[in-house]
């Protein structure tokens, strides 16, 4: 079992920055890829990024340009950083790792940016 904590969220302003943390816990060998998911009100959960154990990148191109993914494999955390911020990345943003094809994923914080 992986247990995934996340936090960063809350509100800003259209422009914006926010930093998200996702720390695993548990069985976190082989974890791979780490990456983030969103869900607005009423939309389907959808890719926001994913990085590798390599550290190979994959973005939404929604937010390519503006948001990095990183992940640091000593500490078996993941982080978004989000600049720029837009009224439509509000969101429950979600942690997902996958083990052996199984996903895991956290609690969900959520992110608001206000216009």
């Amino acid at each position: 079992q992986v247990q995934l904590v996340e936090s960063g969220g809350g509100l800003v302003q259209a422009g914006g920055s926010l930093r998200l943390s996702c720390a695993a816990s548990g069985s976190v060998f082989a974890v791979n890829p780490m990456g983030w998911y969103r869900q607005a009100p009423g939309k389907q959960r959808e890719l926001v990024a994913t990085i590798t154990l390599g550290s190979r990148t994959n973005y939404a191109n929604s937010v390519k340009g503006r948001f990095t993914i990183s992940r640091d494999n000593a500490k078996n955390t993941v982080y978004l950083q989000m600049n720029s911020l837009k009224p439509e990345d509000t969101a429950a943003y979600y942690c997902n790792v996958n083990k052996w094809n199984v996903d895991y994923w956290g609690q969900g914080t959520q992110v608001t940016v206000s216009s």
